[in-house]
């Protein structure tokens, strides 16, 4: 199989001095269809040599200082902290991670939820959730700005592709689920002709960050479900490969 390098998306975000930020696209991989080609994760029933040789990939590419944490995620809002942490097996299942010591990369797996990124604004510490609509709900960015113990004004985010409302159909639940807490969330829906809704995920999670005091928020406005030639979607293909958000600090940062 002939590949090309791997591309990615570079937060365009002020992020501080040695933080570093990445998110992977779909190409420059080695996986074979359906997970074609850039599929970093080990769940989804890839080849583990072509999911062994994408890791390699992605740490060469971007300089990585150590593997990534990869977490189980369970569309949760639990927060691991990777500097506590003794060994990956203890991990346990999470949605979001942080740390503040340099060479720990925090990584979030996505294809069609949305990757949050965070950033104290003196570089302190970092972290990165897994914000589909059942983490939105359920506080996962809430929960990963408590963990970080920086004060919300002085924490930046950055939202990474997700699905787009055009592509993003809920049931009566979901926008329940999101009004129960903020009855103004209900500008995040949009009623369709099959009686559902359109949900948009970047406008819940702009909201719910802005609630708790983060205001500096950068990214959105992608759609993994309409740029199939960058985006695995879960929603448009079923079995399909992984991208990751990573964020990190460099060691001379």
């Amino acid at each position: 199989m002939t590949t090309s390098k791997p591309d990615f998306i570079v937060p365009d975000w002020p992020s501080p001095a040695g933080i570093r930020a990445a998110f992977t696209l779909r190409a420059g991989g080695v996986s074979a269809p359906p997970f074609d080609t850039f599929n970093i994760a080990a769940h989804v029933g890839d080849d583990s040599n072509a999911i062994a040789g994408n890791r390699a990939r992605l740490r060469e590419s971007l300089a990585l200082p150590a593997e990534p944490v990869w977490l189980e995620q369970v569309h949760g809002h639990r927060v691991v902290d990777l500097d506590s942490q003794t060994s990956r097996a203890s991990l346990g299942p999470a949605d979001a991670a942080i740390a503040r010591s340099p060479g720990r990369v925090c990584a979030i797996q996505v294809a069609d939820c949305m990757p949050v990124l965070f950033a104290a604004a003196d570089g302190s510490v970092i972290g990165a959730a897994h914000a589909g609509w059942r983490g939105l709900a359920g506080g996962v960015l809430e929960s990963t700005a408590r963990a970080m113990k920086a004060p919300a004004g002085d924490l930046i985010a950055w939202m990474g592709p997700a699905i787009g409302p055009a592509h993003f159909e809920v049931g009566e639940e979901v926008r329940a689920a999101f009004l129960a807490a903020d009855s103004g969330a209900s500008a995040a829906f949009t009623a369709n002709r099959r009686g559902r809704w359109q949900c948009d995920l970047y406008a819940l999670a702009t909201r719910r960050l802005a609630a708790m005091g983060v205001t500096a928020v950068y990214g959105g406005g992608w759609c993994t479900y309409a740029d199939a030639a960058r985006f695995f979607s879960y929603r448009r293909d079923g079995r399909c490969g992984r991208m990751a958000a990573l964020i990190w600090r460099d060691s001379q940062g």
